[in-house]
C-alpha cells in the first residue's frame, strides 16, 4: 500500500488529561515520544490538560513544554472533571487525526501506532476495547461490567461495552464532536452517536504506573449516570410503565374494596373511601408523573442542541 504522500500531509494530535498525575508523568512522556517518533511519516502534537492538579503536574508539564515545540499545554483554574478535560484538549487539536489516552500507563501509548494503521486503512473512529483489567478489584471489575451491559440495554445508540475513551478519531468526528455543547459529558457515548466507520482494537489494560485512582466510587457512579441519563430516555419510560401499572393495581383495589363494602359486614366506617381516594389519586399522580417525565426528556433532548443529522460525505 502506498501511502507515504498522504501520510506526509497528515497530523496526529494525542490530547492527555491530567489530574494529579506528577509521579507517572516522565514515564509516560518519555514511552509516548519514543511512539511519536516512531511514525515518521507523521507531524504530531500532544496536547497536556491539567484538570487543576495539586501536586508538580504543572511544573512537570511545563519543563516538558521548555524542551520540545510539540508540546501544548492547557491548565484548569480548578478541577473541572476528566470529561471536560478531555473536550478541552479536542477542542485545541489541529491533527487530521486525534487520539485521546490518560496519563496513568494503563492504557499503553504503543498501540496509537497500530490505530493509526487501521485508520489508513478506512476506519473513522478506532476505540480500544480492554480484553483484560489488572490490578483492579472484584468489585470494580464486577460493577464495570454490570453498567456496560445495563447501558447497552437502554442506550438509544450503541456502545461498545468495555471501553474507555482511549480512541482515536478523523478530523470529521472531532468536527462534529466539537460541535456538541452539553455539559454533561460523555465523550464515549457522544463518539458512538456521531457514527461513521468505528472500528475495534483489543488490548490488556496494564495496572496503574503509580499514584492512585482518580476515580473512586462516588465519582464512578456519577459517570455512570450521565451515560445512561445522557443517552437513554427509557428510565422516563419506565416511569411511566410502572404509574400505568400501579394505576390498573389502584383500580382492581377500588373494586376490591368496595366488594368488601357492599358484601360483608366487616368494614369500618371511612375506610373505603379512604382506601379508594389513597389508591384512585396516587395511580393518576404516577401516570402524569411519568407524561411530564416524556415531555422532560424531550425537552432535555431539545435543549443539547445535537445535530438532526451528520454526512458522510457531500
Amino acid at each position: 500500500m502506498s501511502t507515504s504522500v498522504t501520510k506526509m500531509q497528515k497530523k496526529i494530535s494525542v490530547v492527555v488529561p491530567c489530574y494529579n498525575e506528577s509521579e507517572v508523568l516522565h514515564e509516560f512522556n518519555e514511552r509516548l515520544f519514543l511512539v511519536l517518533k516512531d511514525l515518521q511519516e507523521y507531524l504530531y502534537e500532544v496536547i497536556y490538560v491539567d484538570d487543576g492538579s495539586s501536586d508538580n503536574t504543572y511544573r512537570i508539564l511545563k519543563s516538558f513544554k521548555d524542551n520540545s515545540n510539540c508540546i501544548e499545554i492547557i491548565s484548569f483554574s480548578r478541577n473541572f472533571g476528566h470529561q471536560i478535560a478531555i473536550s478541552a484538549g479536542i477542542d485545541r487539536s489541529k491533527g487530521d487525526a486525534v487520539v485521546v489516552i490518560d496519563a496513568d500507563l494503563q492504557d499503553p501509548p504503543e498501540l496509537i501506532k497500530e490505530m493509526t494503521l487501521i485508520w489508513l486503512n478506512g476506519a473513522d473512529v478506532v476505540y480500544a476495547v480492554r480484553n483484560s483489567r489488572k490490578g483492579e478489584s472484584k468489585f470494580k471489575l464486577l460493577t464495570a461490567k454490570f453498567f456496560y451491559r445495563i447501558l447497552q440495554k437502554v442506550a438509544d445508540i450503541e456502545i461498545p461495552t468495555d471501553t474507555g475513551d482511549f480512541r482515536l478519531m478523523d478530523r470529521k468526528v472531532v468536527d462534529v464532536l466539537c460541535s456538541m455543547n452539553e455539559r454533561d459529558r460523555y465523550i464515549r457515548g457522544m463518539v458512538s452517536w456521531i457514527g461513521f466507520v468505528q472500528k475495534p482494537i483489543f488490548y490488556k489494560r496494564d495496572i496503574r504506573f503509580a499514584g492512585e485512582t482518580k476515580y473512586p466510587l462516588k465519582k464512578m457512579i456519577n459517570f455512570a449516570l450521565d451515560g445512561l441519563i445522557s443517552f437513554s430516555t427509557k428510565p422516563l419510560q419506565i416511569a411511566t410503565m410502572f404509574g400505568i401499572f400501579v394505576f390498573i393495581l389502584s383500580i382492581l383495589g377500588i373494586l376490591y374494596s368496595l366488594f368488601l363494602r357492599l358484601t360483608t359486614e366487616n368494614w369500618v366506617p371511612g375506610w373505603t373511601l379512604m382506601f379508594i381516594a389513597v389508591l384512585f389519586l396516587g395511580g393518576i399522580q404516577l401516570i402524569f408523573m411519568g407524561l411530564i417525565g416524556e415531555y422532560v426528556g424531550r425537552i432535555y433532548g431539545e435543549s443539547k442542541k445535537r445535530p438532526l443529522y451528520i454526512k458522510k460525505s457531500e
